[in-house]
């Protein structure tokens, strides 16, 4: 009995079946569209903060600029200040309202160090490279710091010196590695044996890396700052705007919303963090939840605590910082899962885990919990964020933050896209490329 089928169609069919399998393997070329993420859960410190507001508009029609940033938080708030810095015409979108995504639910320790230390990184993309790396995020801080000099934020920034504490993945004798590689690449950093550190600090652990160059800062402060500064400058925001789709044409690319709106412009740039822009082929980047608490007001701090970032080179590992109102946050606890992060009935469990972790650190210390929160936190095996044009979207570019150093990574990920705008080539760009695979 014939089946039905012509040898011809079953041959069609065995190449569509083909073709399909491959682009399954491959994935689907990106479109423009970007993951939807659940990204915090409980109640920041940061969630009620005055100088948070930012003023936006809905877009209602069909509307030209010269660069559509996706995303209003604090990696859209740098970019969009550089690139009005630079004279563009800047429209920005966001599904959510302004600053309220990710940016919730950072702790905003400034860190220079990289997840992964110096002298394993040089093992990873070869010492030339890992010492750029390494300095383009220690002059990332700086950068930070000149920003908010020259607009004049209130945005509670502080320099700090930075204790990076041996740990169960990096005993006192990688420490020591570590601190000869950034003498190596001309970066300072001083280590401690376990009687200088508790001579100097009263902690107990076989070693720790003291280093300057580090800050903290309110986190929605400074990206509702920066967006504001940029709309002074005539950038535009709207929310909500739920970019669907872009297409390229004649050197000019059209975004299209959810509600059918498009926005005609020369380039659009994709800050939108761990939401990625779907089709990417990124093995080796995960996103992991990861949780934080902030205390009520700690009476008799140690007065190097207010000067000083505090973190372990464990796994999970703890970190902590202070704020300018005398309280501690200290986050950790990270799970290799993408949405346990909201889970709500963990949040508990987490707060009282870190709390514990704070006690037995800093034992003289009476700290009472005010504040539990969670959050989508990104890795990467070199700590690095990826910066780079997006495959097969001329004009389009992508700034998607992996490893712990988010706002510094992404003032140097404003850098570098300036740079492709404005005709140039930032000599640290081929540092962030997306891994090969993609385009």
């Amino acid at each position: 009995m014939s089946s039905g089928r012509s040898a011809a169609s079953a041959h069609s069919g065995r190449a569509k079946a083909t073709r399909a399998s491959q682009a399954k393997r491959k994935g689907a070329e990106p479109t423009g569209r970007t993951q939807h993420r659940a990204l915090r859960s409980g109640t920041s410190l940061w969630s009620k903060v005055w100088g948070g507001g930012v003023p936006f508009g809905s877009l209602t029609g069909h509307i030209r600029a010269d660069v559509v940033v996706v995303g209003a938080g604090i990696s859209g708030a740098l970019m969009a200040n550089e690139l009005t810095q630079l004279g563009c015409d800047v429209l920005i979108l966001d599904r959510r309202e302004p600053v309220h995504g990710s940016t919730l639910a950072s702790s905003a320790l400034l860190e220079f160090e990289l997840d992964v230390p110096l002298h394993l990184l040089a093992r990873r993309l070869g010492s030339a490279r890992a010492r750029r790396a390494y300095g383009r995020s220690l002059r990332s801080v700086e950068r930070v710091a000149e920003i908010v000099r020259a607009l004049h934020l209130r945005c509670g920034f502080e320099p700090r010196r930075s204790l990076y504490l041996a740990g169960d993945e990096h005993g006192h004798r990688a420490l020591t590695a570590e601190v000869e590689a950034r003498k190596r690449a001309g970066i300072g950093g001083r280590f401690l044996d376990a009687k200088a550190l508790w001579h100097d600090y009263a902690i107990e652990r076989t070693g720790a890396i003291e280093s300057e160059g580090c800050a903290v800062v309110n986190p929605v402060q400074l990206a509702a700052g920066l967006l504001r500064r940029a709309i002074a400058r005539g950038a535009r925001v709207c929310s909500p705007a739920d970019v669907r789709h872009v297409r390229s044409s004649r050197r000019r690319v059209q975004v299209e919303t959810a509600d059918g709106w498009i926005v005609d412009a020369r380039s659009v740039v994709f800050c939108t963090g761990y939401e990625l822009v779907e089709g990417l082929e990124l093995p080796h980047h995960r996103v992991k939840s990861t949780w934080a608490v902030a205390t009520r007001k700690v009476h008799a701090m140690p007065g190097w605590l207010s000067t000083t970032t505090v973190w372990e080179a464990s796994d999970p590992y703890l970190y902590l910082r202070t704020t300018v109102d005398g309280r501690i946050i200290a986050g950790g606890e990270d799970v290799a899962s993408s949405t346990m992060h909201t889970d709500a009935r963990l949040l508990d469990a987490k707060a009282a885990r870190l709390m514990d972790k704070i006690g037995a650190l800093l034992p003289t210390l009476e700290c009472e919990l005010s504040h539990t929160w969670a959050g989508a936190f990104g890795e990467s095996p070199t700590g690095l964020p990826l910066v780079d044009r997006v495959p097969g979207i001329p004009g389009a570019y992508l700034v998607a933050g992996f490893g712990g150093n988010g706002i510094t990574h992404s003032v140097t990920a404003a850098e570098v896209v300036r740079g492709w705008i404005a005709g140039r080539t930032d000599p640290d760009a081929g540092l962030y490329r997306l891994p090969s695979g993609n385009g």
